[in-house]
Order: structure tokens, then sequence, then C-alpha cells
């Protein structure tokens, strides 16, 4: 079976990203449901089927805001471009791209600390948006908890961050809004377990080998990203 290389290029590798972020998902968006959780009322944290809907709504929203980012960042994309060759437009902001990716590895396996400083650039946004997530404590309906996850979802993380500019090498707006929704249920399992899968993951998340490898698995994303002909999973779609 042919695969489009736009699968295999930008929408599988956002998706196995947003796997390979698991444990940082877990330290930053960990608390925030914990956050969630507790404004809840008692009746709805005792019914795991209730609480799961209302934990599912979180992240419908913050995935909605993830995808929302991921257009903006083809419109800019497109933007960006014009003074430039299509080409070489294009090959500028995939460099780019795997740069911030490698960079992201490099984080996740401790070797690079510093990619955290990345977060500062949302940090204004972030500002003006934090107050109205507070606003919306104690969640009390689903509707809260989808707008709650919307205003969290544009919370400052690196990794987002390189999710987004992969998404922008996409050429296109409706693709690179793809490439984040893609990004954002590769964090799920993460993020939405409850119980026994999460305290599975922390326990991975504490090994610093287990960091290592997926570190390096991230390095070799980036190249992928930056080097796509040498992509295995690559396969051009032909007509017939």
């Amino acid at each position: 079976m042919l695969i489009h290389s736009d699968f295999t290029t930008s929408y599988l590798m956002a998706f196995i990203m947003g796997l390979f972020s698991s444990m940082h998902c877990i330290g930053m968006c960990g608390s925030i449901i914990g956050t969630l959780t507790l404004s809840l009322d008692a009746n709805v944290r005792s019914n795991k089927a209730r609480l799961f809907a209302f934990v599912f709504n979180y992240n419908f929203g913050r995935i909605t805001s993830y995808t929302l980012a991921g257009a903006l960042a083809g419109l800019l994309s497109t933007v960006l471009k014009v003074p430039f060759d299509n080409s070489v437009g294009y090959r500028v902001l995939q460099i780019f791209s795997a740069l911030i990716m490698a960079s992201a590895g490099l984080y996740i396996a401790g070797w690079f600390p510093r990619f955290a400083y990345i977060e500062k650039a949302g940090i204004f946004l972030w500002k003006k948006l934090e107050p109205f997530g507070h606003k919306l404590i104690p969640v009390k309906t689903r509707l809260n908890a989808f707008l709650f996850g919307m205003i969290w979802g544009w919370l400052p993380c690196g990794l987002v961050y390189s999710a987004l500019l992969l998404s922008a090498t996409t050429g296109d707006i409706l693709r690179s809004a793809l490439t984040m929704l893609l990004f954002g249920l590769g964090t799920l399992p993460a993020v939405i377990g409850i119980g026994i899968m999460t305290s599975w993951l922390q326990k991975l998340a504490r090994q610093n080998r287990f960091r290592q490898v997926v570190g390096v698995l991230m390095i070799l994303l980036a190249l992928a990203a930056a080097f796509p002909w040498l992509y295995p999973m690559r396969i051009q779609h032909h007509s017939m």
C-alpha cells in the first residue's frame, strides 16, 4: 500500500512527537488536570465515568487550541515565504524546525536544560490568557472544561513550539492544522490517562535511561524532518 509523503513526513512524525513528549506533558499538564479535578464537585470526582467526561472535554479544548495554532502557523509560513523562492522558504523553515526538534530531544534526554528558555517566547500571550482560565475555576460544566482546556492549550511549551515549526513546513494552512491535531492526539495517552496509566508513565519519566532513549529518538525525527528523503517510511504517492 502506498503512503503519501505528507503523512509520513509531517502527520505521523507529529503524532510520534506527541507520544515522545509524554513525560513532559505529565509534568506540565498533569498538574493542570489535578487543578481541574480538585475543582470539580465531589460527586463528579467519585464517578469515574463523569470524571472522564470532564477530562476528555478539557483535552478536546486543549487539542482544539493546538489545531488553531497550527492553522496560524501555516498562515504565517505562507507570508514569510513570500520574499523568497517557494522552495528556498520551505527549506529554511524545514531546517529551523529540525534544529528546534533536535534541541527538544536533547532537552528530554537531560542534555540541554536551557531549551526551556524557548518557552519564554509565549509568555506575553500567556499572561493575557491565564486570568480567563482562573475565572473558569471551579469547573462546573463540561463546556467550562472545554473552554478551560482551550485556554491552557496556549500554555508556553517548547515541545509544542517545535511541533508548530514542523507544522509550518507543510506550506499549507489545512495541513499545518492537521499536523498539530495529530501532535495533540499523540499527547493523549499521557494527559488523559487516569490512575494506572499515569502512574506507569510517571515511573518511566523518572528513569534517566528511558528519557535518553526518547531524546535520541526525537533527534532522529529531527534528522528525518531536515532530510525527509532519508526517512525510511517515506513513500511517494504516484499517480496511475
